[in-house]
């Protein structure tokens, strides 16, 4: 079983981690009442959304208790609960003009299932805004998912990570049959890393979390990082200045519920 979340590693990368967060919500273009927002970490993509719709009434919510503690404390104006989407949502009530979410839902599973119950939250009209990793052919995923399947630490790394996020086309026809309207795109980043041991702080806090926490004493964990490690220095090259370019692609969408009227057309003619 994972260990909790780690606020303080995680928000080692504050300002690169918001970024996608403010590219976000930067394309809504209406204020809604009241909005969520799914996976709020340490509360920084909350507070983004709030700085950009000041009179909505928003709460963040994340089903670790360590990132609802640091987001209080660090944005104590704000409201935060703690609850975890993959299981039911009821508890997280209805009618929001916004449900919100930057870099969450790739831990979540069945999103079949998950964004038509995401899509239920909207008021009339509503925005459905979520922005998920893509990164999975870069080489630290690349490093990561070869190295746990060597014999050497097949039986010392206990844990295989399931992804959840769909490709790109699929989203496009989930969404083409739950919302009225839609648009996606795609974004690389480009993170300037001062070092290769940068990039493994960026990923400890992430994806190499729960492997690491899954070692199954502490000289497995610290021989897979090492050997992680390793391979990282040499799959991502110094540039003339002595950083380094960690390529981060990541996939957006922003879905419009069906307006008043209209729940099962979803945008579609109806019979008349």
């Amino acid at each position: 079983m994972m260990s909790d979340w780690n606020p303080q590693q995680y928000l080692k990368f504050k300002k690169e981690r918001t970024q996608p967060a403010f590219d976000l919500a930067s394309r809504i273009e209406i204020a809604a009442a009241r909005a969520l927002d799914i996976g709020c970490g340490p509360g920084n993509s909350t507070q983004v959304v709030k700085d950009l719709f000041p009179h909505t009434e928003l709460t963040g919510v994340d089903s670790s208790a360590a990132m609802i503690e640091t987001a209080q404390k660090e944005h104590p104006n704000l409201r935060f609960v703690q609850y975890d989407v993959s299981g039911p949502l009821d508890g997280l009530g209805g009618g929001y003009g916004l449900v919100f979410s930057n870099a969450c839902l790739q831990w979540v599973p069945d999103h079949h299932n998950l964004l038509p119950r995401l899509m239920e939250l909207l008021c009339p009209g509503g925005l459905l805004a979520v922005q998920v990793p893509v990164n999975f052919k870069e080489p630290i995923h690349q490093i990561i998912e070869r190295t746990v399947e060597l014999p050497q630490w097949r039986d010392r790394i206990l844990y295989h990570r399931s992804f959840y996020t769909l490709r790109p086309e699929e989203y496009f026809d989930l969404l083409a049959g739950i919302s009225a309207d839609f648009t996606m795109w795609e974004t690389v980043y480009m993170h300037r890393m001062p070092s290769h041991e940068a990039i493994m702080d960026w990923y400890s806090s992430t994806g190499l979390r729960p492997y690491l926490d899954a070692a199954v004493d502490q000289e497995a964990r610290q021989g897979f990082y090492e050997e992680v490690f390793r391979q990282v220095k040499e799959a991502y090259p110094v540039q003339a200045n002595g950083e380094i370019i960690f390529r981060f692609p990541r996939l957006f969408f922003i879905a419009r519920g069906a307006p008043a009227g209209n729940a099962a057309g979803f945008g579609k003619a109806s019979p008349h």
